[in-house]
Formats: structure tokens, sequence, C-alpha cells
């Protein structure tokens, strides 16, 4: 994957390459409320309408957004002329350049209002998720918006507090000023009081049942994410941030072994075989290894790792992503473990056959054949462990169940069922 443009410097879209296509960078979440909440900021400050609101990213590039459907409500006091603004309101629409994004094109809303309360508060309206289940980034009760955006909107409201302090310098005494110099201000220091901000969106609750936010424990809406503020189309980061979500989340409630599937086949596997609830389930998808490094850095005693042999043979070649674009090893690695077994007059042939097969289904076939099918699935989940432990620095104790077509147990390793039982079930 390479960039084009240095993320510091540039104030233009972003664009990287990946398998050979140019795809055009986005926004996070986190980046669209912190513009939004900016914005609406300044427009309580100031009492008048913007149309344009600019933040730097944690990443580096400017993100610039329009600024749609601001509003804004006045609050008339005795002898005071004009009104003062007591709310404002306005909403950026969400942009994830070429990623798949689910919450692309969605509006994100910022509500900043004065409050009693000194500093900046941040909390989640409509269709911002609640956090139900420990282990998350933020903690139960709270809002889905993390730790990074909430530094994103903060960062940019005090930088718009800023900008209006420079311009009402006189209006301020140097004492007040040091007093006061890390907590926002009204029209002037008699109006003192913190600013409250609000983040919603109003489609997000709909958005959430199509993510896997009811999987970790997030209720009601969509999550405020990002640690850079950008999107990277297809981004792998996403992908295993989402499983060090998961992983989190079930330490946190006690387990000490992880469930990892690949996909949606091994968690119909484990939920339809052995009863096992979905949200018991880590999806891993192609991310064999650094799912292996989570679960050891979450501090899990140990993983199972359930799917089928066409994804898991594999991890016992020493595969770390099993996504198809790394190689198609398959049959080199069941041929290397099969000929172990074979009498050695039937190697090649048996070479041939494996050579000539597409799925590992058909593979199995000329193994029973050549009656070495069950010893070398037992080897072929014997390195899968390896590998596992070996990728864990042998912090975690493997153990593997490897399926053929949707339900057909093919092997498990010795010590598989005995962990389900006793640690999940």
């Amino acid at each position: 994957m390479t960039e084009h443009e240095d993320p510091k410097k540039t104030k233009t879209p972003r664009y990287i390459e990946k398998d050979g296509k140019r795809l055009r960078c986005g926004f996070t979440t986190g980046s669209c409320a912190a513009a939004a909440a900016s914005a609406a900021a300044q427009m309580l400050l100031t009492g008048e309408t913007v149309q344009e609101a600019e933040i730097r990213t944690p990443g580096g590039p400017v993100f610039r957004a329009q600024v749609l459907n601001p509003k804004i409500r006045y609050e008339d006091e005795p002898g005071q002329e004009p009104a003062r603004p007591v709310w404002a309101c306005c909403a950026v629409r969400k942009d994830g350049g070429d990623d798949p994004d689910i919450t692309t094109g969605t509006l994100i809303e910022a509500e900043v209002s004065w409050s009693g309360e000194p500093g900046i508060t941040i909390d989640g309206g409509r269709g911002i998720g609640r956090v139900t289940k420990p282990g998350l980034d933020q903690p139960v009760g709270a809002a889905a918006i993390n730790h990074v955006p909430r530094q994103m909107i903060t960062a940019n409201i005090e930088r718009v507090l800023d900008v209006w302090r420079e311009g009402h310098a006189e209006n301020i005494s140097d004492a007040w000023r040091e007093e006061h110099a890390d907590m926002p201000l009204g029209k002037s220091p008699d109006t003192f009081s913190g600013l409250r901000v609000i983040i919603s969106a109003p489609e997000g609750e709909a958005l959430a049942a199509r993510t896997f936010n009811p999987k970790l424990g997030i209720t009601g809406g969509i999550s405020i994410l990002g640690t850079t503020g950008i999107v990277e189309p297809m981004s792998d980061r996403a992908v295993v941030e989402t499983i060090r979500a998961q992983m989190n989340v079930l330490k946190a409630e006690g387990d000490k072994f992880a469930v990892l599937a690949p996909g949606n086949y091994g968690l119909a596997f484990l939920t339809q075989r052995y009863g096992l609830q979905e949200d018991r389930i880590v999806l891993i998808s192609n991310y064999a290894a650094e799912a292996v490094e989570l679960a050891a850095e979450a501090g899990f005693e140990g993983i199972l790792l359930a799917g089928h042999i066409g994804k898991l043979v594999k991890i016992a070649g020493g595969v770390r992503n099993t996504h198809s674009m790394y190689g198609d090893r398959r049959m080199e690695i069941l041929r290397e473990i099969a000929r172990e077994y074979c009498a050695e007059q039937e190697r090649e042939k048996l070479k041939g056959e494996l050579e000539d097969c597409v799925m590992t289904d058909a593979a199995l076939e000329v193994l029973e054949r050549y009656g070495v099918k069950e010893q070398t699935a037992q080897e072929m989940a014997r390195r899968i462990c390896g590998y596992l432990e070996e990728w864990s620095e042998g912090k975690l104790r493997a153990e593997t169940i490897v399926f053929a077509n949707k339900d057909r147990e093919l092997v498990h390793t010795e010590g598989a069922e005995e962990l389900l039982r006793r640690e999940i079930l």
C-alpha cells in the first residue's frame, strides 16, 4: 500500500494504492463530530451561522467540511442587546471516501450550549450508542464516543475559543484570564460558564443493526470512532481494531479462553454444533496471526480456533493471513503432510491427484482413498496449534476444531471439547 501524499502537509484529498487501484481516503465519524462541534461552538460564540468547518485530524490532513442545517437559539435578557445565543446546532455529512463503510453519507450532528459545569462536557444524543459491557474504550453507561474523537472535539472547540478570546481581549482582564485560562467563557467574564456538547446521528439506530455494536454490547446507535481521523479504504486496521474490541469485552466479562472463527461458516458451526452464543465468538476474518497476538495482549490463557479446512489448512503451513491475495498453498500443505503417511510407491500418484484438486473437500476424498485422511487431519490440527502458540510467543494454549463443508467435523484437538464445556458453555 503506497501513500501518494504527505498526510502532515496535504489539504487536498488523500489517496492510497491498494491491489493496483487508486482509492480516495475519507474521514471518520470522529472527524465529522469534531468539525460539527467546532462549527456549532463558533455559532454559539458569535451568533452567526457558518458554512464551512475546518479541523486538523490527528493523522495530519486538514478536513474541510460543509456545514449543514445550521441553527441558533437566542435568549433575550433585560438590558442585553443583541440577544445572547444559548444553543447552536449543525451537521456534517460523513464522507468515507472509497471505503464501503455503512456510515458513509449519514449526518453527524453536534449541539453546543452553555452549561453550569465548567469545562467542555461531551455526551451522545439520538442515534449514538451506549456502552453496556466493560472492556471497551468508554466505561459502562457512557456514550460510545471513543477517547480520540472526544479529544478532537475538545481540542477544536478550544481552538475556536482561543480565536474568540483574541477578538475580545479588551474585555478580559489579565487576572481573570490567568484564573480561567482553561475554561470556556461567554460574552464577558460575568457570563462565564462551561460548554455542553451533544453528538447525534439521526440514522444511527438503524445503521447500528448492521455493525458489530450489538455484539459488543453497544445499544441504541452507532459509535463515534477513529484514531487518525482518516478512513483508509478497505482498511486492515479497522478490522483488526474490531477484533481487539470484541476480545477486550470478553476478557472484561471473565472469559479465560477466546473462541475464534474466520467467518460465518465457523460461527454457524459453533452455535449449531456446540450451542455457543454468537456474542462469545470472535470473528477474525483472515487475520489469524493478528488475532492471536491480540488474544495474548488481552491476557487470555488460550484460544480455540474453529473453521473450515479451506482456511485453516493454510495456518498449518505457517500462513499468517489466510486471504487468497497472499497465495494459495492449500494443496501443497496437504500434500506435504500426507506424504508422511502414504506408502512411498504411491507418493507421486497422490501428489498428482492432489494437484488436480480445486477444493479441499475434493482433496479429502483423495486422502480417504489412499487411507491417510485421518492421520493427515490430525497432523494438520497439531501444526495449526503449533503455529498459533508460536505467534503468541508461548503465552497461549491453543486448540482447534476443523470442519469440512458447513457441518461435518473433520478433526479436533484433544482439549478442544473440554475447553468449550469447562470455560465457555
